[in-house]
């Protein structure tokens, strides 16, 4: 998965990037089996089940986060989640945590000591007030199981003592619209609207992947995404790009020749 963000640059080869990637199916809404309703209950959090997959939601409404001085709405990038599928012995769980730098290592040894797996860590943006970071997580098990040992790592976001002084954001917003439409068209694919923020998922399901018989899907993890916010004249876009090895150098020319920042690269 590579992590790319663009900041007042143009968004036409981005789009551009994203339609060659347009193959996702809409995801659909099926009937939440009774222990995925335990697990939202367990954790006092809010899903949804489509696809086969439970997808949690743990977003950080409670940061105030700053991107090269533009006020930045959670759902261009501080959404974090874990998701649950079932496989052949249990569930395999995924996710992405976003964290402020005072949380990474209590979450983490929260997550280790309780025998799952932090598999990455990493940035998604640069020049941002506060600092943010995205640690992944996995494991297997029953799902009650799982909601049990990653509870504790999800009961230290937003509470962990600060060990510094907290900076203030003072980035200020976009004023305007983005013509969504437009957006969509050039893409290939809707996205959806939240407050003032435009997302465009699109899946991989020609990459067939599977892990202890549970699908890895875009609602697991395996897609790519672009946020954009701001008006058409004055925009900013984040995303990530999921990709084959063989198609990470192509891209990473592509987003650099045009000006676009690529922040991370990692599986």
């Amino acid at each position: 998965m590579q992590h790319v963000l663009c900041y007042r640059y143009s968004m036409r080869t981005f789009l551009i990037l994203l339609a060659s990637f347009v193959l996702a199916e809409p995801a659909i809404a099926q009937e939440m089996p009774p222990e995925y309703a335990a697990v939202l209950k367990a954790l006092a959090r809010q899903g949804d089940y489509k696809d086969g997959v439970l997808k949690v939601n743990i977003p950080r409404n409670d940061v105030n986060v700053s991107v090269a001085g533009v006020a930045t709405p959670t759902p261009v990038g501080f959404g974090g989640w874990i998701a649950l599928a079932n496989g052949d012995h249990g569930d395999v769980m995924m996710g992405d945590l976003v964290l402020t730098e005072d949380e990474v290592n209590p979450v983490m040894s929260a997550v280790l000591n309780n025998g799952l797996d932090v598999t990455a860590l990493h940035n998604h943006f640069f020049y941002e007030t506060p600092r943010m970071f995205y640690m992944h997580v996995h494991g297997h098990g029953t799902s009650a199981d799982i909601a049990k040992r990653i509870a504790p790592a999800l009961a230290l976001i937003g509470k962990a003592p600060a060990t510094r002084p907290a900076t203030q954001a003072s980035g200020k917003p976009i004023e305007g619209k983005l013509d969504v439409a437009r957006l969509a068209k050039i893409v290939g694919q809707e996205g959806e609207q939240t407050g003032a923020v435009y997302k465009i998922t699109i899946g991989r399901p020609d990459i067939p992947l599977k892990e202890m018989g549970a699908p890895i899907n875009a609602r697991m993890g395996l897609n790519t995404w672009a946020a954009f916010y701001g008006s058409d004249a004055d925009a900013v876009v984040a995303g990530d790009v999921a990709m084959r090895v063989d198609e990470v150098t192509p891209v990473l020319k592509a987003l650099r020749s045009n000006g676009i920042d690529v922040v991370a690269i990692h599986q």
